[in-house]
């Protein structure tokens, strides 16, 4: 219910009350004894009955309807209220209907027992008597009357002492001796609290003229002034002339006599219920309507009563409740926001409080949960971007051997793509079935052998027939409850690199033990040739010819072996200076003119560079080395070029970043299998080389902190392997430059 609602139905229930009071307050006025009440305010009074009635009925059907529209927009609360309203609906109307059937049969049957024909002829009867009883009063005084006229007018005796004797034998009040005028004449007994003299009525006179003798009551007008004595019965008589003189005129005898109390005290009782029950008998249709009336208001305003405490209490009652149910449709749909509580101090109130002190606790868990789960997630976040980041795979088991995670880095190393295998066993992929049983034997033997730290071991894993077998360096570990973690890293590299320190080595050593005795063996052969070649002839001579020849040409071949094992073992420190990449490029293409003339080489040099750090000696025989080999590539290919570059690349704000130096063909490419290890000592596709030439630049590129890459060259687009090779690209990236003023960045070739 809205505040307006509610200030509406008290404004209502005020205007009611105040209406059904001032009705109420007529209907007791109405039967103090004004004649003709009901009679004269029937009509208003009927109306302003129906006018409130109506009034009340209308709140009451607009609180109906606007609980009915509630109820069909599915407001929430609208049933418990209309269940509440209902209860004490019926509490308050089934009583006031049982009362009002009763209060309807008893005030009918009351107010026909007020007209009862038995009643109104007793109190006719009693009226009759009273009045009988007044008139023999009245006679038997105006008898009396005459009798002491008669009397008087024989008395011998002074008139005053006669008077006085007639008003003690008729217990009058005063007995008066009257003239025809009506002047009193002689008096006994009267009213002294009066001056003038009590003269008798024209009227009583004039009727005491024409009959001789008259009586009547007098003071009945007045029931107060009646009941305090002044009511009384005067009579008048007239006394006979034989008696007196003609010239006196007639005279007349007075009497007034008091009404007994008693006597008036019942019959104006009696008069009085006579004339109200007269008063009643001809109001009486309109008594039992405006009574039906009122007390159907009555029962309207009961009801209307009924409906409204129904309606407030089951507002009282309903509202904590509608809050704590609403509150928990709230809670139930994830708003742990602050609730509304009532202010009531009953059990209900408390409830709303304590369920509003846990919802506040609940937000105040789920925040705190919240941030755990923020800080869970950031620190999960951080651990993965660590884990993205490594250059180590990393993959996590669950217990049934299903992988559950892995990172970037094991997708690089494998080469597959081991996230659309997750929730899947590692023997699914075949070429990681040998590696994934390879695994769980591991495992195995760890749970076997009761350790329960980590473990480490190397694998071979061969990926495609095609290529060489990758190393893998594979750590192990079981993590609780029943997961495994795998971390492996690609070895090979570092293989590699221990083998080109053992050629190193070796080759030293070669070196060292080789060279000492080949320049005596080439002598000893010259020598020999030269001392028998003299005394042979023909085909002894011829063979001793071959025979030296050879052995020279070996040990030729022998000595540039262990020249180029010397250069590979012991390549001196290079002397980084500033240099001129292009210079030196330029330089070193100058000794390959008659290949450029052909246009089989050309360059491709930017027009600005900055000066890098570098051994000139060692960068020559690398760009020597890195060009000749291209050259060789294209040496049977029709339409052979190979092109020397060199590129600038800046950083956002110009400033010079790094010098590239690259060599490209459109030769054959290089062989998958060796794109791995081009730069480890005797790997080589050509039939008469070494296979140190790549290795040679490998550590000079690391002697000036240089980066140096191989690849083939294919359509863009398209991943290695799946379309035909263009050709090869070596490029060396130097990044240790000279401090130079910043370049724009549209001078840079990218």
């Amino acid at each position: 219910m809205t505040r307006n609602t509610r200030l509406a139905w008290v404004v209502a229930l005020v205007s009611a009350t105040g209406v059904a009071g001032v009705v109420a307050f007529l209907l007791s006025g109405g039967g103090g004894g004004q004649r003709g009440f009901f009679d004269r305010h029937y009509v208003w009074l009927f109306w302003v009955n129906l006018g409130v009635a109506s009034l009340l009925a209308l709140v009451i059907l607009a609180a109906l309807v606007n609980l009915v529209l509630r109820m069909r927009r599915g407001r929430f609360g609208s049933q418990l209220l209309f269940k509440l309203a209902t209860v004490f609906g019926l509490v308050g109307v089934v009583p006031g209907v049982l009362i009002y059937a009763v209060s309807y049969q008893f005030l009918n049957r009351t107010i026909e027992t007020w007209f009862d024909v038995k009643l109104a002829s007793a109190l006719e009867a009693g009226l009759n008597l009273g009045r009988g009883t007044l008139d023999n009063l009245v006679t038997d005084l105006g008898q009396k009357t005459r009798d002491g006229a008669a009397q008087l007018a024989e008395g011998t005796s002074p008139q005053l002492l006669l008077l006085e004797r007639l008003r003690e034998q008729m217990g009058a009040r005063s007995v008066t001796l009257v003239g025809i005028g009506g002047q009193i004449l002689l008096e006994s007994g009267g009213d002294t609290r009066h001056l003038t003299p009590d003269r008798p009525n024209p009227n009583l006179l004039r009727q005491a003229r024409t009959q001789g003798s008259a009586s009547q009551i007098e003071g009945l007008e007045d029931e107060a002034a009646a009941l305090q004595g002044q009511a009384q019965i005067r009579a008048l008589a007239r006394l006979p002339n034989t008696q007196f003189r003609l010239d006196l005129g007639e005279r007349y005898l007075m009497v007034v006599k008091r009404i007994p109390q008693s006597v008036l005290g019942n019959a104006l009782a009696v008069q009085a219920a006579s004339n109200e029950y007269q008063q009643r008998s001809l109001e009486r249709d309109g008594l039992r309507r405006i009574y039906l009336g009122t007390l159907t208001l009555v029962l309207i305003l009961g009801v209307f009563g009924a409906l409204l405490l129904a309606v407030v209490m089951g507002n009282q009652i309903a509202r904590p409740m509608l809050l704590l149910a609403d509150g928990v449709r709230q809670v139930a749909a994830g708003d742990l926001s602050a609730k509304p509580v009532s202010l009531a101090r009953d059990e209900l109130g408390g409830l709303t409080r304590s369920f509003a002190d846990m919802t506040e606790q609940l937000s105040e868990a789920r925040e705190q949960v919240q941030r755990s789960v923020t800080e869970l997630d950031a620190a999960r976040t951080h651990l993965q971007t660590i884990l993205d980041n490594l250059t180590a795979g990393v993959m996590v088991f669950d217990a049934e051997g299903r992988l559950e995670s892995v990172n970037p880095g094991a997708t690089r190393i494998l080469r597959l793509p081991l996230s659309a295998y997750v929730g899947r066993e590692l023997t699914e992929p075949p070429s990681l079935a040998r590696f994934a049983a390879e695994l769980a034997r591991r495992f195995e033997q760890q749970h076997e052998s009761g350790e329960r730290d980590h473990w480490q071991e190397s694998f071979e894993l061969q990926l495609d027939p095609a290529q060489d077998p990758l190393t893998l360096l594979v750590r192990g570990a079981d993590l609780p409850p029943d997961e495994r973690l795998v971390v492996f890293d690609d070895i090979t590299e570092v293989v590699s690199a221990q083998r080109s320190a053992a050629w190193s080595e070796v080759a030293r050593r070669l070196a060292h033990e080789i060279k000492n005795p080949l320049t005596p063996i080439q002598l000893s052969a010259e020598r020999l040739q030269h001392k028998l070649e003299a005394k042979l002839e023909g085909a002894d001579q011829s063979m001793l010819a071959r025979s030296v020849g050879t052995i020279v040409a070996q040990v030729q071949a022998m000595k540039q072996l262990v020249n180029e094992f010397r250069d590979y073992a012991r390549l001196p420190s290079a002397r980084l200076d500033p240099l001129d990449l292009n210079d030196l490029t330029t330089e070193v293409l100058s000794l390959y003119a008659e290949a450029q003339d052909a246009g089989r080489l050309r360059s491709e040099l930017a027009t600005t560079l900055p000066l890098i750090k570098g051994d000139a000696t060692q960068l020559r025989q690398v760009i020597h080395n890195l060009v000749q080999n291209a050259l060789d590539a294209i040496h049977d290919r029709e339409g052979g070029v190979v092109t020397v570059r060199t590129t600038l690349s800046v950083t956002e704000n110009g400033q010079p970043r790094s010098v590239r130096l690259a060599i490209i063909d459109n030769g054959p490419g290089f062989a998958e299998k060796v794109l791995k290890r081009a730069f480890e000592p005797y790997v080589t596709t050509k039939s008469k080389g070494t296979g140190l030439g790549l290795a040679v630049v490998k550590k000079i590129a690391e002697e000036h902190g240089a980066r140096i890459s191989l690849r083939n060259l294919q359509p863009e687009g398209t991943e290695p392997g799946e379309a035909p090779v263009l050709g090869a690209q070596v490029s060396l990236s130097f990044s240790n430059l000279v401090a130079a003023p910043a370049l724009p960045a549209a001078a840079a070739v990218n």
